[in-house]
């Protein structure tokens, strides 16, 4: 497993970061501020992107992995990579649907709920958001401590 920063041409990997985040207007709105990272593994497996929102606080705004991929490990390999190369993050926070699959992710990489922002995906995306057949409507905050 070997990841890298992705200084340049970000939008190349708009395949993957669209399998976080389905609508590319939103990823438009961190994309540019945020840190790309992907992890290749024989060919590129997953990918995220990280905001510095305050001094010790880091936001996860993307992460994705190939959806065979999934379940190998990808996907917590980031999770520990970001700590490792955020030395100065206190907490990691990542916005997420209130999904049950997804929240069990974030919780086995050591995240607990922080907060929530209601009616986040209903106010901010141009359609109904689903996943695992479930409507998203709240956002729901996660959050990660040293």
């Amino acid at each position: 497993m070997n990841i890298k920063k992705i200084t340049t041409n970000k939008k190349e990997f708009m395949e993957l970061l669209l399998l976080g985040d389905e609508q590319e207007s939103m990823i438009d709105k961190y994309l540019g501020r945020g840190e790309m990272f992907v992890l290749d593994d024989n060919g590129i497996k997953a990918e995220c992107v990280v905001t510095k929102e305050t001094d010790g606080a880091y936001e996860l705004k993307n992460i994705a992995v190939l959806p065979d991929c999934q379940r190998k490990g990808y996907g917590k390999g980031l999770m520990e990579f970001l700590f490792d190369h955020y030395s100065d993050c206190d907490a990691l926070y990542a916005g997420t649907g209130d999904c049950h699959s997804t929240l069990s992710f974030y919780n086995a990489c050591g995240f607990t709920e922080s907060h929530r922002i209601k009616n986040f995906f209903i106010d901010n995306y141009d359609h109904p958001m689903f996943e695992d057949g479930k409507q998203l409507i709240d956002m729901v905050y996660l959050k990660r401590e040293r």
